[in-house]
């Protein structure tokens, strides 16, 4: 009896061409990211040698220790205010945005195009123009100075409505009425089913709304002009005025800012990744 032996097909490592190219990239946008938490374990007089070092001679933790203990700027307060502001918009666009993406997706009313597309013409509306009248609005309800102001208006987002919207048109309508067979109410089935459904798209505007909110520096200037209610991209301007030959310090200052966004990215990385291949397929 002759037995074969099947060949098994081999997979052969590929080297693709665009990775000499995509990898340097990636490092030197890296550079000034990793100069600044290098920098930031650095004494003042190392920050100033020349030729500079790449690693700290002598690696410090006091830069940190000072922008802790500042009194007049406590940066833990700044925290709090930027915490608030970016956690709120977050729960509140997401829910927002992913029922309204699904009510245009799945239901039909009167005007329902129009609607639509009046809500994406607001995105090319720049924020400019809606400055002053905003803070007018805001100046008669009494706003200014409250972390509201910047919580209220940022209840809907135009592009998140236009993002859940494109993923919900993939979600089959013979498993929404088959939970409306089965006594499901509209509510539920957008909690339990749809929700569900959403989870790339809830990752990765949940960080994009995150990002922009924490980093955000024009608007909460003109809004908050106490210091109690400030928020920490404002304050580092602050810091960076009063720290004008302390680089080492800023840096820390800089480090201990950014460091909520890399810990939300770490652990949304790949939904994050998923949504974004998802979202260019959805239609």
């Amino acid at each position: 009896m002759i037995t074969t032996v099947e060949n098994k097909p081999r997979h052969k490592f590929k080297i693709n061409p665009a990775y000499f190219i995509l990898i340097p990239a990636s490092l030197l946008t890296l550079l000034p990211f990793i100069w600044m938490i290098l920098g930031s374990f650095k004494t003042g007089a190392e920050m100033r040698q020349i030729p500079p070092t790449i690693f700290p001679q002598e690696f410090t933790l006091a830069n940190y220790q000072k922008v802790l203990s500042d009194a007049d700027l406590p940066i833990l307060l700044f925290y709090k205010n930027s915490l608030i502001i970016a956690l709120a918009n977050v729960v509140q666009v997401l829910f927002t945005s992913s029922l309204f993406g699904y009510i245009f997706a799945k239901f039909e009313f009167k005007f329902k195009s129009v609607v639509f597309w009046f809500i994406l013409a607001t995105m090319m509306i720049p924020q400019q123009m809606t400055m002053i009248p905003g803070y007018l609005i805001l100046a008669k309800l009494g706003l200014i100075n409250n972390l509201l102001a910047l919580i209220i208006p940022a209840a809907i987002d135009a592009f998140g409505i236009f993002l859940f919207k494109q993923f919900a048109t993939s979600i089959p309508n013979e498993l929404l009425d088959a939970a409306r067979v089965d006594g499901a109410g509209e509510f539920r089935i957008f909690r339990q089913i749809v929700l569900p459904q959403f989870g790339p798209a809830l990752a990765t505007f949940g960080m994009l709304t995150f990002m922009f909110n924490w980093n955000a520096y024009l608007w909460p200037l003109i809004i908050l002009t106490e210091q109690k209610v400030r928020t920490l991209p404002i304050i580092l301007t602050w810091f960076q005025n009063r720290m004008v030959s302390n680089d080492h310090i800023t840096m820390a200052a800089s480090v201990l800012i950014i460091l909520p966004v890399l810990i939300v990215f770490l652990f949304a990385q790949r939904w994050i990744v998923e949504g974004i291949t998802l979202t260019g397929s959805k239609g």
